[in-house]
């Protein structure tokens, strides 16, 4: 009888060992070549995990070929030093998320990705090891079908001559999941978008090393309408939106959000509320954030969908090389409800604008600015009879490049009503084209403080640094500008 029960015993904890830690090789007999495909395997031991209560697959030293795997409730995967996920450069090894039919707006972007996760909840990705998309191969191969006539993109780019975004596959996409862990691993290579989370919840980013500069739109993190959420200690180098909240869905909004402590690089803007925003985003924390080498804005708010954004606190940001302070607009680009934006906090930002494109080192760059133009300034920009609300700065330093020219663009100050509105263009601190001055350009606006807020310029700029037309409301405390003879801040419409 004790031989029994000692047997039983052994068993048990065989079990609940192996239910806890998998190794992928010793015991799954995955294939770490970097040639034999493994996607099979992989969910194989993903599904039986998930139907014994979970337990976490160790990936050791190796690079382990995959398609398309999903994610299971309680599945954790971990990936050793010198271990290697690596994305299968064949489109048919990729398969979509299931669809949220419920929300149209969220069809303009690829539902596919190497990773999946739809309604799980407590799981955890982490190690030192890698995960590579190889989105460029895999990307070049999504053109060539398209071409050949075998897999037809019906979205197909012709402008820029490449696969739309709906059909290139994403690293991450995961949706409708909650308690979700991702740290310490190095991520890189996308198709598409890098990691995106959808309608998520306690979703905690720690320590990540992002690399998505492979091919077009290769944004970094997106976050749509998600629930405490926490991005932290992250390094982000993206070919387009580095960090980018998003919101498409009605009745759910990104709420309660907190980035801090994170490095950005991008081709486009470093963080970023939008474009997509027809619900909105509230309780949103920014903090300590570095900015390198990014074309666009250190920080882009953008609410032209309808969506709502408020209670917006931002804090010690430092950025180098990059094109564009601050952006915040308020448009209507569907051409029904108009949104708001209220309560921005803006706080110790310092920044230093070059004279020439700052991500000219990029392999792949967003789009030129399609027209001649002096450098721009930070926009706060609402529309006729839409104004944006309680927006704050404070201890503020810019450094504009200056070398404005009137032979480039000419806007004299009786003239300024020729700075179109573009109420239903597509929202970029470029939009308006030449802007009429060098620091600060702020319209149709209530209750704006600058506090203790310093703008300098490397050369001169024949502009004035600051123009404010139809504010309702505005407090200029301690405002420090180059010394010159002429008026540098200009009131019109107030």
């Amino acid at each position: 009888m004790k031989r029994y029960v000692f047997i039983s015993v052994f068993l048990l904890f065989t079990f609940s060992a192996w239910g806890r830690d998998y190794n992928i090789v010793t015991q799954g007999k995955a294939i770490g070549d970097g040639k034999t495909l493994n996607t099979k395997l992989i969910q194989q031991v993903i599904d039986q995990l998930a139907k014994k209560g979970g337990g976490r697959i160790v990936f050791p030293k190796g690079i382990y070929l995959t398609g398309c795997i999903q994610l299971k409730s309680g599945v954790d995967l971990n990936l050793e030093k010198e271990a290697v996920l690596l994305g299968s450069t064949n489109p048919d090894d990729y398969y979509p998320l299931e669809e949220d039919k419920d929300n149209a707006n969220a069809n303009d972007n690829s539902k596919q990705a190497l990773i999946l996760g739809y309604n799980v909840k407590n799981i955890t990705l982490d190690g030192e090891g890698s995960i590579d998309g190889q989105g460029l191969e895999l990307a070049l191969n999504i053109d060539s079908l398209h071409h050949s006539g075998v897999k037809i993109d019906s979205h197909y780019n012709m402008r820029r001559m490449r696969p739309s975004e709906t059909v290139r596959p994403k690293l991450f996409l995961l949706s409708k999941c909650g308690n979700i862990s991702i740290t310490g691993l190095h991520l890189r290579n996308s198709a598409c978008w890098g990691l995106t989370f959808d309608l998520c919840s306690d979703l905690v980013i720690d320590q990540v090393c992002m690399e998505n500069r492979a091919y077009w739109n290769n944004d970094g993190f997106d976050i749509t309408d998600c629930r405490r959420v926490r991005i932290t200690r992250c390094n982000v180098n993206a070919a387009d939106d580095g960090i980018c909240l998003k919101s498409y869905h009605p009745d759910a909004c990104n709420d309660s959000i907190y980035i801090a402590d994170c490095e950005v690089r991008s081709s486009a803007s470093a963080i970023k509320f939008g474009t997509a925003s027809w619900e909105g985003f509230k309780n949103i924390t920014i903090d300590n954030i570095r900015v390198f080498d990014t074309f666009r804005s250190a920080i882009a708010i953008e609410s032209v969908d309808g969506g709502d954004i408020e209670n917006i606190r931002v804090s010690r940001i430092t950025a180098r090389n990059t094109g564009n302070a601050l952006f915040i607009r308020l448009g209507r680009r569907d051409g029904k409800r108009v949104g708001t934006i209220k309560n921005i906090f803006i706080k110790d930002m310092n920044v230093e604008i070059p004279f020439g494109r700052p991500d000219i080192n990029y392999d792949l760059r967003g789009p030129e600015v399609d027209s001649f133009h002096n450098p721009f300034p930070s926009s706060i920009a609402g529309i006729p009879g839409y104004y944006i609300e309680g927006v704050h700065l404070e201890n503020i330093e810019i450094t504009c490049p200056g070398r404005a020219t009137r032979g480039m663009a000419y806007v004299p100050l009786n003239r300024l009503k020729q700075v179109p509105e573009q109420i239903d263009k597509y929202p970029e601190f470029s939009m308006f084209g030449e802007l009429p001055s060098w620091g600060f350009y702020i319209r149709h606006t209530k209750d704006v403080t600058l506090k203790n807020v310093r703008l300098n310029l490397s050369e001169p700029d024949y502009r004035p640094a600051i123009i404010l037309d139809d504010v309702k409301g505005d407090s200029l405390e301690q405002v420090s500008l180059p010394p010159d003879n002429k008026e540098q801040i200009i009131r019109v419409n107030n």
